[in-house]
């Protein structure tokens, strides 16, 4: 049986706003194994990105337990969460938000450089992975120099450079034309399922979601559905 990558245990958030305070969700409970693709679906404003936010280690929830493979985050400080965020959790945004001075292959070779790889191992590391996505020969361009959908790949292949235990998207393919979205959304969960790792992908596009492994939906504070 694959292992438990992912394990969200009673998570709560609130926010305090003056007097008021405002609970995005309560009590929410996730688990995504390795291997396993996990579509987030629900309305905008939901909380889904926060729900990302908080498996990420990149914001606390108010209560509740955060598992990284096993291991309990919730109480970790700002150095250790940061360590875990750069070697075992990938992360890949609705903007690409690559570095437009550096090439695609650079943009995939700079994450593994800070990781403490050796230039060597990281740019044949990147050109692997650019390769399972199509742009081989794309790699020495510019972001600028590209379209939106190898960007979007290049982004791809940076969330994966430094073999992450986990992979959390937020619309990933948002920015592009249905016919583009389509093609980067095979490729992607075609790479995932390649490296094995285990992923939670929000978006808004259920045709896209129904072909994932399992679809959850975040609805007024709660997981109200799986299918």
């Amino acid at each position: 049986m694959n292992e438990t990558v992912l394990q969200l245990k009673d998570i709560t958030r609130t926010y305090q706003q003056g007097e008021v305070t405002l609970e995005i969700f309560r009590q929410l409970n996730l688990e995504v194994k390795a291997g396993e693709i996990v579509a987030m679906v629900g309305p905008s404003g939901a909380g889904k990105s926060s729900l990302l936010h908080i498996a990420g280690l990149l914001e606390k929830p108010t209560s509740g337990t955060v598992m990284i493979a096993g291991r309990n985050c919730s109480e970790l400080k700002d150095d250790a969460r940061t360590k875990i965020r750069r070697y075992a959790i990938g992360f890949v945004y609705q903007s690409h938000h690559l570095l437009p001075e550096f090439t695609a292959v650079e943009n995939v070779v700079i994450p593994q450089l800070i990781a403490g790889k050796s230039q060597g191992e990281a740019k044949k590391r990147a050109l692997q992975l650019l390769d399972k996505l199509g742009l081989s020969h794309r790699g020495e361009h510019r972001p600028a120099e590209l379209s939106g959908g190898e960007q979007q790949r290049v982004a791809i292949c940076r969330a994966l450079a430094n073999r992450p235990l986990l992979l959390l998207a937020d619309e990933p393919t948002g920015n592009l034309d249905p016919k583009t979205a389509e093609q980067v959304h095979h490729e992607f969960l075609h790479l995932i399922e390649d490296e094995g790792l285990a992923a939670l992908i929000a978006t808004h596009n259920l045709e896209l979601a129904k072909r994932m492994h399992r679809m959850i939906n975040l609805q007024s504070g709660r997981l109200v559905a799986a299918i």
